[in-house]
């Protein structure tokens, strides 16, 4: 079972719809032309329903097999780019200023559409497979919109599986783990208010940027040394906005950042000791200090049956030697999360070679992956599903 040669053929193809997506970036849920692409595509492969405005612009397409009833599974694909300038100079460069592909997303719905069209042309299979095109991954809840708007129960989907290219991975390979494969990530914001003036009389103010900075500085100690060492987790402060001049102590401080983990028990926490590190700290300099803790993206977790299965399927694309079953838990955040949470199923990284990381300026989608992660698709509709 290794790389389907009609999806090899199809190669050129998929490239061609990756790097128009990729030249078309659209962020959250604008992704009005990339959704339009897509369904327009859908219907010309000849999927037997296509519907759009799921989740608010995400697209569904249902292909059924040539045999009959039997159970249905969903295959999902993010479409949205990201609010970064891109650096590259391919051919197919971003023509929108300040937006880019730079996740890969524009490779994921290539290469689910390569799938799709497959999948209608051949039918060889029972059941139903569903495809799913998902808006706002990249901060903006889409899985769970999708969710909420009745994806599962609408499309009567019984398993689900995603998919995510992985920089540094080989080209040709796959990785995945059965439980907690990604992790929760919830948002912090902490405003901070002292007493604004002159820098040259800090004595009688009370100094923002300082409270600011011992804050950031304690809320370190929370993983270091209330977090169990053999459990995971990570706070990240990225913004500290503060102050508009360089002689005036400011009144106000805000910051912003992210809290990391894999376990229920480690997240809450992660939520408790940030209250009383915030607040303590700010009293100690006579500010006061709001920390809110806003709960986003939860665990991407894997059911274990789901998990070997999936890993059988790439095993059967790439032979079982290039599958790593127990890679290890990332701590970045994926929204697939959610569909997982509301049907079983599995989430599986496909290798992107010696790229830039994901979020970088430079990143590009390894238009060579295409074959394996279309083959993936079709393949495990198949496997699922045998006529």
């Amino acid at each position: 079972m290794p790389i389907v040669n009609r999806i090899a053929a199809m190669q050129g193809d998929i490239t061609a719809w990756r790097r128009d997506i990729h030249a078309n970036p659209e962020v959250l849920y604008d992704v009005h032309r990339t959704a339009a692409t897509v369904a327009d595509k859908l219907k010309s492969f000849g999927c037997d329903e296509v519907v759009t405005g799921i989740g608010r612009t995400g697209v569904v397409g249902v292909i059924r097999g040539g045999r009959g009833n039997g159970r249905v599974i969903g295959l999902r694909a993010d479409m949205d780019a990201l609010p970064i300038e891109e650096f590259g100079n391919v051919p197919y460069r971003s023509t929108v200023a300040g937006k880019m592909h730079a996740c890969g997303h524009d490779g994921h719905t290539a290469m689910l559409l390569g799938a799709a069209h497959y999948l209608a042309e051949t039918r060889n299979f029972s059941g139903a497979a569903v495809v799913i095109f998902q808006p706002a991954e990249e901060g903006g809840a889409g899985g769970k919109a999708m969710v909420q708007d009745g994806l599962m129960e609408r499309f009567r989907i019984e398993e689900v599986y995603g998919m995510h290219n992985y920089p540094g991975l080989p080209v040709g390979q796959f990785a995945l783990r059965p439980g907690p494969m990604m992790a929760a990530a919830d948002r912090i914001t902490i405003e901070i208010e002292g007493r604004g003036g002159h820098a040259a009389r800090p004595h009688v103010s009370i100094d923002t940027v300082l409270v600011g900075a011992q804050i950031i500085n304690q809320i370190q100690s929370i993983v270091a040394r209330n977090v169990d060492p053999l459990n995971a987790a990570v706070i990240s402060i990225c913004v500290f906005q503060a102050g508009s001049t360089d002689n005036v102590i400011p009144q106000t401080a805000l910051l912003r950042g992210t809290a990391r983990s894999l376990t229920p028990d480690v997240r809450d926490l992660l939520e408790k000791r940030l209250h009383e590190v915030v607040t303590g700290t700010a009293g100690l300099y006579g500010a006061n200090a709001k920390l809110t803790y806003r709960r986003d993206y939860p665990v991407t977790r894997n059911h274990a049956r789901q998990a070997a299965f999936a890993a059988s399927v790439a095993a059967g694309v790439v032979g079982g030697e290039r599958v790593n079953e127990d890679v290890a838990p990332v701590m970045g955040a994926e929204d697939f999360s959610f569909m997982l949470e509301a049907r079983p199923g599995a989430f599986i990284f496909v290798g992107n070679g010696d790229s830039a990381g994901l979020h970088h300026p430079a990143y590009d989608f390894n238009d060579e992956a295409i074959p394996y992660g279309a083959s993936y698709w079709v393949k495990l509709v198949e496997t699922a599903l045998p006529g």
